[in-house]
């Protein structure tokens, strides 16, 4: 009796369906899942691109808030330093017009004094000149010197110059004598000026004792006999 059973080399040809074969999807159920599956692409698609505008939103406004912080730090800083430089640039020409006004406070105070030293000169010449040319301009110093003194004690000396001598004894001689006075000469003085010795007091009316009490009242020390 021939045996029943196949070979199983002869068999696997035969045995290539699946059960799973009788499931295979029905054409809308693969649009369905296609529906599905473009749907998810572009809802992925759409969250990309939302979060890549996101990002962009957010790396452009945060740009925008640094360009404006760095905006008002920079303007701030430059107006600190703007104001600083001013500070120094206007201490500085404070100091330089301080400076300019010493310099000119010292310049008026040398002209002044340079100005006073050749008043003072001039009227030096301008005196001798004209007690040179008008000698009884002597006699109205003579008068003062003598009326300087409150009461007189002898003896009383009045000390001239011997041209100034002869002038006042013609002038005044008389009024001289009465009062009590002796005219002296003394060849050492300059003309234009006197001195009174009593008994008790001393007047120096020379010309250059009155010009140096003249020169000290200004400030200034001027020799009557320099030329």
């Amino acid at each position: 009796m021939s045996s029943s059973r196949i070979p199983k080399e002869q068999l696997t040809a035969y045995q290539r369906w699946e059960l799973a074969s009788f499931d295979e999807p029905s054409p809308a159920e693969k649009a369905a899942a296609a529906l599905a599956d473009q749907v998810k692409k572009a809802t992925e698609e759409a969250r990309n691109a939302s979060y890549a505008a996101g990002m962009e939103e957010g790396r452009a406004a945060g740009f925008e808030q640094g360009k404006a912080q760095g905006f008002e730090q920079g303007y701030a800083d430059g107006l600190a330093q703007g104001r600083a430089q001013a500070d120094q640039e206007r201490t500085q020409l404070l100091q330089i017009a301080q400076v300019f006004s010493d310099e000119i406070a010292q310049a008026n105070e040398k002209i002044a004094s340079d100005i006073l030293d050749l008043a003072l000169d001039l009227s030096k010449a301008m005196l001798k000149s004209a007690l040179h040319v008008r000698p009884e301009l002597v006699i109205p110093i003579i008068g003062e010197a003598v009326r300087y003194l409150p009461s007189l004690q002898q003896p009383a000396l009045l000390f001239l110059h011997p041209e100034d001598a002869k002038l006042a004894c013609t002038l005044m001689g008389e009024e001289l004598t009465t009062a009590g006075w002796r005219i002296v000469e003394d060849a050492a003085m300059e003309r234009g000026g006197c001195r009174v010795d009593t008994a008790s007091n001393q007047v120096d009316a020379t010309a250059t004792s009155r010009w140096q009490r003249i020169a000290a009242a200004l400030g200034k020390d001027s020799d009557w006999l320099a030329p």
